[in-house]
């Protein structure tokens, strides 16, 4: 905290990168379980950003995310999905709704992973389907996020007891892997 001090004191209170390094400390913090005082450095970051850069910046719903997964951890569901529907939102008026980054894709499986924990498995894997679309159709089949959203897809449908149709989405999730990662 002696660092975001300083760097308040030089660059003043809202400094986007005072706001980056609360954003660190707050990583930090939840790595450790942390997660009150995680929360509220990703608060106070996503204050600076919003006040500093305005929600058209893409930090905001960086920090949106970051806010939402920790409060995920802390088992506040709906608030944590209202954030990420947030950050969903910021973005789609940021990119578009079918020209969305990695970013927004891993918004689309945090927004997946709480309907899992809500037990609202079919719109978890309806979830899990549009981001695997969106990636596919913008970075194409072959990159490591499309491996990790076939395995969730999988996953989602083992919950849902759809085992045969799991089987393909794990195989092609394994396959990506091991072409991507030889070493593994």
């Amino acid at each position: 905290l002696e660092a975001l001090r300083i760097f308040v004191a030089r660059e003043g209170e809202w400094s986007p990168n005072a706001a980056g390094l609360s954003m660190n400390i707050g990583s930090i913090y939840q790595k450790q379980g942390r997660l009150d005082d995680a929360l509220r450095m990703y608060k106070r970051a996503l204050r600076v950003f919003r006040r500093g850069l305005g929600d058209g910046h893409r930090r905001v719903p960086y920090a949106l995310s970051s806010v939402a997964d920790c409060l995920r951890n802390k088992g506040q569901l709906e608030r944590a999905m209202a954030k990420f529907e947030e950050a969903r939102d910021i973005c789609v008026r940021l990119s578009g709704e079918d020209n969305l980054g990695p970013e927004v894709v891993q918004v689309l499986q945090s927004i997946a992973k709480v309907m899992g924990a809500q037990g609202k498995y079919a719109e978890e894997l309806a979830m899990l389907e549009k981001a695997l679309g969106v990636t596919r159709r913008n970075l194409g089949s072959d990159e490591d996020i499309v491996a990790d959203l076939l395995s969730n897809i999988g996953e989602a449908m083992v919950r849902l007891g759809m085992w045969e149709d799991a089987l393909p989405y794990l195989e092609e999730g394994l396959g990506i892997v091991r072409r991507n990662h030889p070493e593994r």
